[in-house]
């Protein structure tokens, strides 16, 4: 397999580090970029400490200042392979939903992978290789109550790949989207709680009546399964999908 560069965003923890950590043990270079630079770095070392290749920087996803300064900073390490993992939420009823956070999560998970899409881009087309994996969700086919700006956001991830894969066919690039039900994340981890207080009721009721009984199969994704997913569509055998929605949901969207 042919070592390439990958930069994954909200690399430090999560889905965005198992991905990482997965990618890197098939001999990649992975780069974890994450808004705290501490946890990227240790992150990172957990990697190297392995013997496997991987790096750390600080970056907001959504402040294009830093994003162009990031595609200069690695240009000594042409990224090949970007994954647009950030990710934020917040649950609340839109009545009282706060404007600047509705904002926030725009920012960072659509505008975001954008800014990021629009930095790597010329250096993939220039060597024609890349490859974008926006990380959605299954809420970018489904909706669920007080989740308003998460929604909007990964729905629009699915337009957004669509586009650049059409902007992208005269090259060896290409963009889809991994969405997945729920994965047990600290993330989601948090939702639990918020969904409890938001709906009254108990947390193991979020995740038995909520979140897994939509799923005919009953279980949360593994990241192993995702960073699988990631990279097959890395590979060469995937060149010719792009523009996708890649679902892994236990059945949710088959009813």
């Amino acid at each position: 397999m042919t070592k390439r560069n990958i930069l994954i965003t909200g690399g430090a923890s999560g889905i965005g580090f198992g991905i990482a950590e997965h990618l890197a043990q098939q001999g990649h270079h992975v780069v974890l970029a994450d808004l705290n630079l501490q946890a990227a770095s240790a992150a990172s070392e957990k990697l190297t400490s392995r013997r496997l290749s991987a790096a750390s920087i600080a970056l907001d996803v959504s402040n294009a200042e830093q994003v162009r300064q990031t595609a200069e900073n690695l240009s000594a390490t042409p990224i090949d392979i970007l994954i647009n993992n950030a990710g934020i939420q917040h649950v609340s009823r839109l009545e009282s939903f706060p404007a600047d956070k509705w904002q926030q999560l725009i920012n960072v998970m659509l505008v975001g992978p954008a800014l990021l899409t629009q930095a790597f881009l010329p250096g993939m087309r220039e060597r024609n290789f890349g490859r974008i994996i926006n990380v959605g969700s299954i809420h970018s086919v489904i909706a669920s109550p007080y989740k308003s700006a998460y929604v909007a956001a990964k729905h629009g991830l699915l337009g957004f790949a669509k586009t650049v894969a059409l902007e992208t066919g005269d090259c060896d690039v290409t963009i889809n989207t991994l969405c997945p039900a729920y994965v047990k994340t600290p993330l989601v981890e948090q939702q639990i709680k918020a969904q409890a207080e938001e709906n009254g009721i108990s947390e193991e009721d979020v995740v038995n009546k909520i979140m897994l009984e939509p799923m005919p199969k009953k279980a949360f994704i593994s990241i192993e399964e995702l960073a699988a997913t990631a990279s097959f569509l890395i590979s060469n055998n995937a060149r010719n999908i792009t523009g996708q929605t890649m679902i892994l949901d236990g059945g949710w969207t088959a009813r």
